[in-house]
């Protein structure tokens, strides 16, 4: 992924809350699409998503085919760019940090199955002025 890292700071209180909304742009790369809640993990120092209905998901299809968005995690707005992780043991440590955060939610099970795994997205800080 070619952009910057997450400041220390904002990524351990991305990791530390359940607030994460995502929106990546619309086929015309300016307007987002609707702020949508889902879950995020942090795995060194990396910020990663999922989505719930795999690949299908419409949020996961835009942020694949945009490389773009906003997202609002841990009281602010950020511009962020995606990028689809297939690296099966960052992965597994993905699916490590999901079972840690959201233990005993009966949601979990789901998220670690092979179609939301199929639809991990690293969501990384972007500077508006680079394009990007």
């Amino acid at each position: 992924m070619s952009a910057t890292s997450w400041p220390a700071t904002t990524a351990q209180q991305i990791a530390d809350t359940d607030d994460f909304h995502i929106a990546p742009y619309r086929p015309d790369g300016v307007t987002t699409g609707t702020l949508t809640w889902i879950w995020s993990v942090v795995v060194d120092g990396r910020v990663f998503v999922r989505a719930w209905n795999g690949t299908r998901g419409k949020w996961y299809q835009a942020a694949v085919a945009q490389r773009a968005g906003k997202i609002t995690a841990a009281g602010a707005e950020h511009d962020v760019a995606f990028a689809p992780v297939d690296d099966a043991d960052l992965g597994n440590r993905i699916d490590a940090a999901f079972e840690a955060k959201y233990a005993g939610s009966p949601y979990l099970p789901p998220m670690t199955a092979p179609d939301p795994r199929a639809a991990t997205i690293e969501v990384a800080p972007r500077d508006r002025a680079d394009g990007n």
